[in-house]
């Protein structure tokens, strides 16, 4: 029997749609997600462009929850909307077998505790306040998604920056690897919030146009919004149950540089070795990956880093690439799901997405990447990588079902 892990479910929303169906068209399609602000409240609407869900809070709250769901932040019903959709498409009861849920994040509850921020001083808390003084912890989402739907196992949430969610697949891997459980519920969710934006804002690094990932006059980052989540099991026990396997967690890898608080290395090496350590444990060679998604943020930093890095991998021969944040924006701790999501999309429907509005090569590394959508290749090898502030690095390889080292 195989110990390989496998993915047999995936729930995602962002501003591409509310489920996976809705997300793969507007990639397919080229329909970018990027925008003006209409839901988050702040002054830069009209300035800032995003990759909102194009949906109140109440709205979203009765998406994601047959009832009233009272005091959820915005995060923690994106998430619970993409854990539904993972779950049933999987087949899977949380209460029915041990089941891990790990799940991440950036900014938490934040779009819920900045705006009341002043009344946690008043001599007595009103109560429209009070029930959020919980959410401001970034694990308050995953608690609730697991009470909501009856998770009794493992419940952990992880905020490594941008390589959050990623790194959530990396230890439902290990922990299915270990037999510490018998499913793991991996991904992560993020909303808007002015700290986001206004944090961002303040680095300098936000594109006043949707972004143009390693294209030669990017001009930084547009934030987005989202929560993608992927069910995990053995492949002996998916086999068993009758579930449809969707891809294999070949390969994985984490470093950090530790370079800079926000900046990644100029030479590339810790986006280099997380993407060849990956590769090494897949035990594949680099000319074996068929498509990659890169982190592809659009900043200056980000994309000349990571073209240096991929030229040195793949020895100047890079395979057909693509940023798919110019669809969502960057995501934050949701971007490592949303592309694992993605990038098995990318293998069941053989398709290399298109990497929006791009001209012109960059100095640094002159790479062309997938600028038109591509239908009916074959997608066997996906490297996905998602490099966070610090310079903590995941890259992930996810493969076909039938594919082999």
């Amino acid at each position: 029997m195989s110990d390989r892990v496998v993915i047999t479910g995936l729930g995602v929303i962002s501003a591409l749609g509310t489920n996976v169906e809705g997300n793969l068209d507007a990639l397919l399609h080229e329909r970018s997600g990027i925008g003006p602000i209409t839901v988050l409240p702040t002054r830069h609407r009209g300035s800032i462009p995003v990759a909102e869900v194009h949906l109140d809070d109440d709205a979203l709250a009765a998406l994601a929850a047959p009832r009233a769901v009272r005091s959820w932040t915005r995060t923690a019903l994106l998430g619970l909307r993409a854990v539904k959709e993972a779950l049933a498409h999987a087949g899977i009861d949380p209460a029915a077998q041990r089941t891990a849920f790990i799940s991440a994040t950036t900014a938490g509850g934040i779009d819920k505790t900045e705006p009341i921020y002043d009344q946690y001083f008043l001599p007595e808390i009103p109560d429209e306040a009070a029930q959020y003084l919980g959410t401001h912890d970034p694990g308050d989402h995953a608690q609730r998604i697991a009470a909501e739907l009856g998770f009794r196992d493992l419940v952990t949430t992880i905020s490594t920056a941008c390589s959050s969610s990623a790194n959530a697949l990396m230890l439902g891997d290990r922990l299915l690897r270990h037999g510490l459980t018998d499913v793991a519920v991996v991904g992560g969710t993020d909303a808007l919030c002015k700290f986001t934006v206004n944090g961002f804002n303040s680095l300098l690094i936000l594109d006043r146009e949707p972004c143009r990932p390693f294209d030669r006059d990017r001009a930084g980052l547009n934030l987005g919004e989202a929560a993608a989540y992927l069910v995990l099991e053995t492949e002996a026990r998916a086999r068993a149950r009758g579930a449809d396997v969707l891809a294999v967690v070949s390969g994985y890898a984490n470093t950090n540089e530790a370079f800079h608080a926000t900046a990644s290395s100029p030479d590339g090496t810790g986006a280099y070795e997380a993407m060849r350590q990956a590769l090494a444990m897949a035990r594949l060679a680099p000319e074996a990956i068929s498509y990659v998604n890169v982190h592809g943020t659009g900043t200056p930093n980000n994309d000349a880093s990571e073209g240096i890095a991929l030229n040195r991998l793949f020895h100047g021969a890079v395979p057909p690439f693509s940023s798919t944040k110019s669809f969502t924006g960057h995501t934050l701790g949701a971007a490592g799901a949303v592309e694992a999501v993605y990038a098995v999309l990318a293998i069941r429907h053989g398709v290399h997405f298109a990497n929006l509005r791009w001209r012109t090569p960059l100095n640094e590394a002159p790479l062309v990447p997938v600028t038109r959508t591509r239908r009916d290749v074959a997608v066997r090898h996906v490297l996905s990588s998602s490099f966070g502030f610090g310079g903590n690095n995941t890259s992930l390889v996810l493969s076909a079902p039938e594919a082999r080292p």
